[in-house]
């Protein structure tokens, strides 16, 4: 499974490579010791703060790792600038003359730098999936980066028995616009590109359950709850009718919603968000979303729901769809018992809320009484992780793959939304609103501009 492609069923002898985005999933923590140091002050002694910005495709992404020693023993954590101001353990120290290696196990990360003569620079290279170089620079408190530089306010907002929210608040007047994230991110994602958009609106990121600062339940990772949870957020915000923005997995959320309650949203805005788990295209049916929504027509016909069942078209098309995917299935995996598809992640079985989320897509079809603006990236940009050291023609086949693929599902979405505003952007990455964010920001401006006007939050 990748940010866009296709969903598969994966088996505990397989794994998941992590691709552009760097995803903070866990609080894992592994003591490390930091090696013995000269005195403080020595070029030899690497501790202090340690910064660098990461190039991974079109996207800049700011590390900061910390190693320190303080009265309540050694401090080693990792920041990485664009996830928020949370702390992620450094697992592992090591230090051989001039060669310095860090590991962070949460991530599935590691560092191998060379330290220069002067103590001030590790050259070397950060891994998680791909590896790129990564230059750190020691830092000054003058020179340091602040970790969470950008201008919102931070609350927390209940949403469920025992769930509460991170929420951040840019302010700005007029229109409220709502931003939702994609898998794994936390509201931080849009500390750079929120503050723009707060120039003419009222605008306010979710984190969702599962992930950041929000609670971590064991349940609640159904679309409708997921749904309801962005709803609760704004019922307590008091925000009227908001444009809700969602980047990639948060499609879902918001095909939910205008499915649902199309009645408590001015629009919809999907950044490169409008694949399999917000809109379902027959031509590329999916395994999960099919399995889902037969097993909830079959508990209908037992009594079990109020839904009215199409038998016909269950037994014509559902189950035959169904048993063709299976099929497949079982050319690669003739056997299965419970707990064979679980999802993994850089090699690790993903944490709860990314596997529950996977597990309970469902089916979204047209959505025809909300004006949506639906952004996509239209070839990807390659991913230079997976595709640097590959010849021209397999990078080329590649590329190829990504523009069929993704062309399939933008004009079906497009052709049964034929209101919707699409805009292709051609290799832009998928996190579009940082690789095109002049594109991005002109098409939210543009779609808002024709919407009809509503109260606006204070």
């Amino acid at each position: 499974m990748n940010q866009y492609g296709s969903a598969k069923y994966v088996s505990k002898r397989s794994w998941i490579p992590s691709l552009a985005t760097i995803c903070v999933f866990s609080t894992l923590f592994v003591s490390g010791v930091l090696p013995a140091a000269p005195a403080t002050g020595s070029a030899r002694d690497i501790r202090g703060v340690w910064q660098g910005a990461l190039v991974v495709n079109t996207q800049v992404i700011h590390i900061v790792f910390r190693l320190r020693t303080d009265r309540a023993g050694q401090r080693q954590e990792l920041n990485i600038i664009e996830q928020g101001p949370a702390s992620i353990p450094v697992s592992g120290v090591t230090q051989d003359g001039d060669k310095v290696e860090l590991s962070v196990v949460a991530i599935h990360g590691s560092y191998k730098g060379k330290l220069s003569r002067d103590g001030a620079t590790l050259e070397g290279n950060w891994t998680v999936g791909p590896t790129v170089p990564l230059v750190l620079h020691r830092a000054t408190p003058s020179t340091a980066w602040k970790l969470d530089p950008s201008p919102h306010t931070v609350h927390f907002v209940t949403v469920d028995h025992d769930v509460k929210l991170e929420v951040l608040d840019w302010g700005g007047t007029g229109r409220p616009l709502v931003l939702l994230t994609g898998l794994g991110e936390n509201a931080h994602t849009y500390d750079q590109f929120a503050p723009k958009l707060a120039a003419s609106y009222h605008v306010v990121g979710i984190t969702r359950r599962g992930f950041g600062a929000s609670s971590v339940p064991a349940t609640g990772y159904s679309p409708d709850r997921l749904g309801d949870d962005v709803l609760e957020v704004v019922a307590a915000l008091k925000l009227s009718r908001p444009v809700m923005v969602g980047h990639s997995i948060a499609g879902e959320e918001l095909s939910d919603i205008g499915v649902r309650h199309p009645e408590k949203v001015a629009g919809l805005i999907y950044l490169d968000a409008g694949y399999w788990y917000a809109f379902y295209n027959p031509a590329t049916p999916n395994l999960v979303i099919d399995q889902n929504d037969v097993r909830t027509k079959l508990d209908a016909l037992s009594g079990n729901h109020s839904e009215v069942v199409d038998v016909k078209e269950l037994a014509n098309t559902d189950l035959p769809r169904l048993t063709k995917e299976l099929q497949e299935v079982a050319k690669e995996h003739p056997t299965a018992r419970p707990g064979d598809a679980v999802l993994f992640y850089n090699g690790a079985p993903a944490p709860i809320a990314l596997s529950e989320i996977a597990r309970q897509w469902r089916r979204f079809t047209a959505i025809e009484s909300v004006p949506i603006l639906a952004v996509f990236a239209d070839p990807h940009a390659p991913d230079l992780g997976m595709s640097e050291n590959m010849d021209s023609a397999a990078r080329a086949a590649l590329e190829a793959q990504d523009y069929a693929r993704t062309e399939t599902q933008v004009a079906a979405f497009e052709h049964a939304m034929p209101a919707a505003r699409v805009v292709r952007l051609a290799h832009a990455d998928h996190v579009v609103y940082r690789s095109n964010e002049a594109d991005v920001l002109r098409e939210i401006n543009a779609f808002i501009a024709k919407l009809p006007p509503v109260e606006v939050s204070k």
